[in-house]
Order: C-alpha cells, then sequence, then structure tokens
C-alpha cells in the first residue's frame, strides 16, 4: 500500500470523527432523551464526559495556534487521556490518525478536519495528532500530568512517558 504525500481538510461531522473520537459543540443533544434543558433565554445539553485517565486531574488550557504550515512532518499522542480541542477565536485543522498494528501512526488513515469556532472535538487516548492555524485561540481539557511531563520534555529535553512524538515522512496540506 502507497504512503500518501498530501491530505485534504475534510468537513467534521460525527460520523467521520468517531474513529479519533467526539464531536463537541454541534447543534443541540443527539437523542430526545439526552440530559439537556431548552428554554427561550438558555439552552444546554451533555455531551461528552471527559475521562483524564485513572488518577488523572481535568486540566483547562488556554491556547494560541500559530502554525500554519502546509507540511506536517510530525505527529503526537498521549497515553493516558483523552485531550479536548474547541476553538475560540480563529479555526483549525486538527490532523487525527489512529495506532498501526507497531504502535505507530497509521498515516493510511490519517485525516485532517477543518474546526471553526465553537465546534470542538475530543480524542480518544493514544490517537496522533497535530493542529495547524494561521492563528486561533482554543480551549483544551487535558490531564494536568501530561502538560507537566510535556512541557518538561519540550523545555528541558527530558523524557515524556505520558506523550510520545513522532516524526513522519512530512504530508502536505492541500
Amino acid at each position: 500500500m502507497s504512503m500518501q504525500t498530501s491530505i485534504e481538510i475534510q468537513a467534521l461531522t460525527p460520523r467521520d470523527f468517531e474513529p479519533y473520537g467526539w464531536v463537541l459543540g454541534m447543534a443541540g443533544p443527539a437523542t430526545a432523551t439526552a440530559v439537556a434543558y431548552k428554554s427561550l433565554a438558555i439552552d444546554f445539553w451533555h455531551e461528552h464526559i471527559f475521562d483524564p485517565g485513572k488518577d488523572g486531574e481535568v486540566e483547562v488550557l488556554w491556547v494560541n495556534y500559530r502554525d500554519n504550515d502546509p507540511l506536517v512532518a510530525r505527529l503526537e499522542k498521549h497515553h493516558l487521556t483523552e485531550q479536548a480541542l474547541v476553538p475560540l477565536v480563529g479555526a483549525v485543522t486538527q490532523f487525527v490518525a489512529p495506532d498501526a498494528a507497531d504502535g505507530t501512526p497509521d498515516l493510511t488513515r490519517l485525516r485532517a478536519f477543518g474546526l471553526s469556532p465553537g465546534i470542538g472535538i475530543c480524542m480518544r487516548p493514544s490517537v496522533w495528532h497535530t493542529t495547524r492555524s494561521e492563528g486561533a485561540i482554543c480551549l483544551m481539557l487535558t490531564r494536568r500530568s501530561t502538560t507537566a511531563d510535556l512541557i518538561n520534555h519540550l523545555n528541558n529535553a527530558g523524557p515524556s512517558t505520558e506523550t510520545t512524538l513522532r516524526d513522519i515522512s512530512p504530508l502536505r496540506l492541500r
């Protein structure tokens, strides 16, 4: 099977994103029996219970994305936690890929999804990913220890036990 050398951004739908996680913030509750409230003044509904993994603490991060390089040459995955990303200002392109049998990214199943402000995603643990944007401010939910582990690795070249970073053959965003 030949490797792809470019990737096209596709529309974000719950069905297409399901192998990688959940879409957040669509038009309302998915079922009539969902935990929800609706009135003229406010609507709210249950979409997802975030799982930071065993003994994990949920952390809210503010993330500014400014990398719009059309070449994708590195992916990361978090072993213990889900990770939610919701653009608040500006759009992002979220790349996701499952594990191949050997634990590396399955690049034949790599996808790129466009996320607009107010519509987010929650990735399953161990989904390979990276993000591109011309400039976006995003809310992220993640595991507190995963953030600390990744910051230590990026700032100090310390070992990373909760995240794996992997260089890949560059793919060009179309």
